[in-house]
């Protein structure tokens, strides 16, 4: 027996609205502000929005990074919305993976281990990421990622569960006062020592929204430091990165700026380099961020967090040491945080 199906009406458009930011919102960033009050819209076309003028913070144009404040109005243009009747779910094997990944939660922040392969959020054509999947298994809390990891990048991520934790975080970040160390593999042997990367970067919007980053005297200060953590002959180098500040790629185009790419980025790295990998068993990005740490500002309480290298990172450097025997590889301890 066949059924009839009420035919769909197409995608509803809102009417303009303007929302009074209220204290507890005060010192987010315009994007994710509208990205919560504009559920669904894809980031790409949040950003297209903002730049384009049609979102407005007390009657002006205003950027993405644009910090509200309290009794702020914003206009919200017209968008088309999803229907009511089609939510996306957030499939629960996404939603296991991100519980079983938690590594430290109290009442004002969730600290993960985000494994690789996961976008923190979603968006340029991925329906789910982390914060997409914590809401939906957490739905009576009111989370906010603190900073970004990108997809390919694994280790700790932070999320606040309270705003007045989301503008502590967001302040310690933009003071410089969040420690944060990453390990990455990088081609080559690693010959500078101790080395600072002190090179401004600008981020450049390519067609479909793809970013590209590359230093330019134009662009944003950027500051990375580099340490030798282990080497493996001439072909490759175990580093540690502390980040002074944080912007886009920052890591990655600082490390091929120096002349050592990040094994397996498919945006900065060497192509030879990537493929030998590649066929030693490297299927990603060889970047991990393994420790964080910092103090509250209110009560003067350290937080310190750390992530060991997944298996499948620590299998190639396995690999990597067998290949060259002990006679050439070099070894030193990690930084701790």
């Amino acid at each position: 027996m066949s059924t009839l199906e009420e035919p769909q009406a197409p995608a509803a458009r809102s009417a303009v609205k303007h929302v009074a930011i209220e204290a507890q919102e005060s010192g987010q960033r315009l994007d994710k502000v509208i990205a919560r009050l504009l559920p669904g819209v894809p980031r790409t076309r949040i950003f297209r929005l903002i730049r384009r003028g049609e979102v407005r913070v007390n009657g002006r144009r205003a950027s993405p990074e644009q910090r509200l404040a309290a009794g702020d109005s914003v206009r919200l243009p017209p968008v088309r919305e999803a229907l009511p009747d089609a939510p996306r779910r957030v499939p629960a094997s996404l939603i296991e993976r991100l519980e079983r990944s938690i590594i430290h939660e109290d009442e004002r922040l969730l600290v993960l281990d985000k494994p690789a392969g996961i976008a923190v959020h979603g968006g340029s054509g991925l329906s789910f990421g982390v914060i997409e999947g914590l809401r939906a298994s957490r739905p009576s809390e009111t989370l906010e990622l603190a900073h970004r990891l990108d997809r390919d990048t694994s280790g700790i991520l932070l999320v606040a569960r309270r705003s007045a934790a989301l503008r502590s975080l967001h302040a310690l970040l933009r003071d410089g006062a969040v420690q944060k160390n990453y390990l990455a593999l990088v081609a080559g042997r690693w010959e500078l020592g101790h080395k600072r990367i002190d090179a401004p970067l600008r981020t450049d919007l390519r067609v479909g929204g793809e970013r590209t980053v590359k230093v330019d005297a134009h662009g944003k200060a950027a500051l990375t430091e580099f340490k030798l953590v282990e080497q493996f002959g001439a072909k490759a180098s175990l580093i540690e990165a502390a980040l002074h500040t944080g912007r886009t790629h920052q890591i990655r185009v600082h490390a091929a700026y120096c002349g050592h790419p990040v094994a397996g980025d498919p945006k900065y790295g060497d192509a030879t380099f990537n493929q030998a990998l590649a066929q030693m068993g490297l299927a990603r990005m060889f970047l991990h961020a393994h420790s964080c740490s910092f103090v509250w500002p209110e009560s003067g309480v350290e937080q310190s967090f750390s992530a060991p290298l997944p298996e499948d990172l620590r299998a190639l450097l396995g690999s990597l040491g067998a290949k060259r025997g002990g006679a050439n590889r070099q070894s030193a301890k990690p930084r701790r945080s």
